[in-house]
C-alpha cells in the first residue's frame, strides 16, 4: 500500500502519547534510587533494585509487539489498545511508587510501572513504520525524540519545581518529601492524558487484505514466529545490537547510579544511612534530620540537572526535525558522533562543579536524542514491515540485556576497576558511550544509513 506523506500536525498527533510515557520513564529513571535510598538502600545494592526494570522489558516487549502484529479492531486499530492499556495501569503505578512503605514494595512497584510503561511504548515505535512512507521515518523518530525531550526536562524538574513553589521537600526518616509524591501524581496525569489525546486523533490504517491478516493470525503460533523472526534477523539489527548494547548500558548506569555518585562528589550530600544513626538521641536525631534535608536537595539538584539532558536531546530532535522535514540525513554519522559527545559528557563529570555539570548533560543529552530516533529509523528500513511491532520487541533485546548485565554486578565490578569512588561509576557509562560510538561505523547497509 502507498502511504501518503503525513503533515507536522498528524504525526505531531500521532506521536504525542510519548510525552506521557516518557513522564513516567523520567520520574523512574531520574528519582527511583531517590526512593530506594530514602528507604534505606546503600550504593551497592541500587543497580540490583533495578533489575526490575529491564527483566520487565525483555519480557513485555516482544510479547505486546507481536501481539500488536496481530491485532485489528475496526474502531480501535492495532496499536491503540494497548497505548490504552499501558496507561492506565502507568497511572495507578505513579500514584503508588512514592508512597512505597518499604524497599522491597518499591522494588515491587517498579516492576509494575516498567511493565505498563512498556505495554504502552513498545507499539508507539511501531505506528511510526505503520503510518509513514520510508522517506519520512527519520522525521517521525525525530518528532518522538523532540516530544521525549520536552517530557525529559518537565518531569525531571518537577520536585525541585514544587519545592520552589512551597511544597515540602523535607520528610522524616524513611518517608518521601510531599514534592517527589505529588510530581509523581502530576506525571500519572499527563501519562493518561496525552496517551488519550493520541487514541482521540490518530486514525490507523487497517490491513490491506483483512481476509488474508485474519486467516495468517489464525495460523500464528508465539513461540514459532518469535524463533523463525530471530533466526531470520538481518545482519543490520545484528549490527545495531552491538550499538545499543554500549548505548543502553551508558545510561542504565546513569538512571541507577547517578543520584547516589552526584550526590556524594558534585554536591557532597550524601544520603544519610539510618541504621549509622541512634534516632533515639536527640543528637543523632538532628544529625541525621540536617544531612537527609541536604541529601534531598542535593537530589533535587541532581534530578533538575538531568532534565538539562532531556532541554538538550529536545533541541537537538529539533533541529533534525526541520531538516529531515524536507533533506535527507546520513544516519550513521549523525549517531556515532553523538554517541561520542555522549561519552565526553559522562567523563566530564569527574571534573564537574555544581555550577558545570549542566555541561555534561548537554552532550548526554545529544546523544540520547540520537539514541531514541537513529536506531529506529536504521532498524525501520530493514525489516518487514508485516512484523514491524514483533522486530522492535525483539530489537529491545539489545535495549534490556545489558541494562541486565549492569544491575547483575556488571556496573559496581568494572566501575571499581577504575576507583572506588562512585562517581566512577560515571566514568564508565562514558567509555561505553564511546565504544557504542566506534561500533556504529560497523553499519553498512544503505537502505538504513540514509532515508
Amino acid at each position: 500500500m502507498e502511504k501518503r506523506k503525513l503533515s507536522f500536525w498528524e504525526i505531531w498527533n500521532m506521536s504525542f502519547g510519548f510525552l506521557g510515557i516518557q513522564f513516567g520513564f523520567a520520574l523512574q529513571g531520574g528519582f527511583m534510587s531517590r526512593i530506594f535510598q530514602t528507604l534505606g538502600a546503600e550504593q551497592d545494592a541500587i543497580p540490583m533494585l533495578w533489575i526490575a526494570a529491564p527483566l520487565t522489558g525483555l519480557i513485555v516487549q516482544p510479547i505486546i509487539g507481536y501481539l500488536s502484529d496481530n491485532t485489528w479492531h475496526p474502531k480501535f486499530g492495532r496499536r491503540k489498545p494497548f497505548f490504552l492499556i499501558g496507561a492506565i495501569l502507568s497511572t495507578l503505578a505513579l500514584f503508588l511508587v512514592p508512597n512505597s512503605p518499604s524497599l522491597w514494595i518499591a522494588s515491587g512497584l517498579l516492576w509494575v510501572l516498567d511493565a505498563s510503561i512498556n505495554i504502552s511504548m513498545e507499539p508507539f515505535r511501531a505506528l511510526v513504520a505503520d503510518k509513514l512512507p520510508n522517506s519520512q521515518r527519520s522525521y517521525g523518530f525525530v518528532m518522538q525524540t523532540l516530544i521525549i525531550g520536552i517530557g525529559t526536562w518537565i518531569a525531571s524538574n518537577l520536585p525541585w519545581m514544587l519545592d520552589q513553589f512551597g511544597v515540602p521537600n523535607e520528610a522524616d526518616a524513611g518517608i518521601l518529601p510531599m514534592s517527589v509524591k505529588v510530581g509523581f501524581a502530576i506525571g500519572a496525569f499527563v501519562f493518561i492524558t496525552s496517551i488519550l489525546y493520541t487514541i482521540f486523533t490518530t486514525k490507523e490504517y487497517p490491513p490491506e487484505d483483512i481476509s488474508v491478516f485474519e486467516k495468517e493470525k489464525k495460523q500464528a503460533n508465539f513461540f514459532k514466529d518469535i524463533s523463525t523472526s530471530l533466526k531470520g534477523m538481518p545482519s543490520t539489527m545484528k549490527q545495531l545490537g552491538l550499538i545499543q548494547f554500549f548505548s543502553w548500558f551508558a545510561f542504565f548506569t546513569m538512571w541507577s547510579m547517578a543520584t547516589p555518585a552526584l550526590t556524594e562528589y558534585v554536591y557532597k550530600a550524601p544520603a544519610p544511612i539510618e541504621k549509622n544513626y541512634d534516632l533515639s538521641k536527640k543528637g543523632d536525631a538532628e544529625a541525621f534530620d540536617i544531612a537527609n534535608d541536604k541529601y534531598q536537595d542535593a537530589a533535587n539538584l541532581v534530578g533538575s540537572s538531568m532534565g538539562v539532558y532531556g532541554l538538550s536531546s529536545m533541541a537537538f530532535a529539533l533541529l533534525l526535525t526541520f531538516y529531515t522535514a524536507k533533506r535527507k540525513i546520513n544516519r550513521k554519522y549523525i549517531h556515532s558522533i553523538s554517541l561520542l559527545l555522549g561519552g565526553l559528557g559522562f567523563i566530564m563529570m569527574f571534573y564537574s562543579t555544581p555550577e558545570t555539570l549542566l555541561y555534561s548533560f548537554i552532550l548526554i543529552g545529544i546523544s540520547w536524542g540520537s539514541i531514541l530516533s537513529m536506531p529506529y529509523a536504521m532498524l525501520s528500513s530493514a525489516v518487514d514491515p508485516k512484523k514491524m511491532g514483533t522486530m522492535m520487541g525483539l530489537f529491545n533485546m539489545f535495549i534490556v540485556i545489558p541494562q541486565i548485565v549492569a544491575a547483575l554486578g556488571g556496573i559496581n565490578l568494572l566501575y571499581k576497576l577504575i576507583g572506588n569512588d562512585s562517581i566512577h561509576a560515571m566514568t564508565l557509562a562514558g567509555i561505553s558511550l564511546v565504544l557504542g560510538g566506534v561500533s556504529t561505523l560497523l553499519i553498512t547497509d544503505k537502505n538504513a544509513i540514509s532515508d
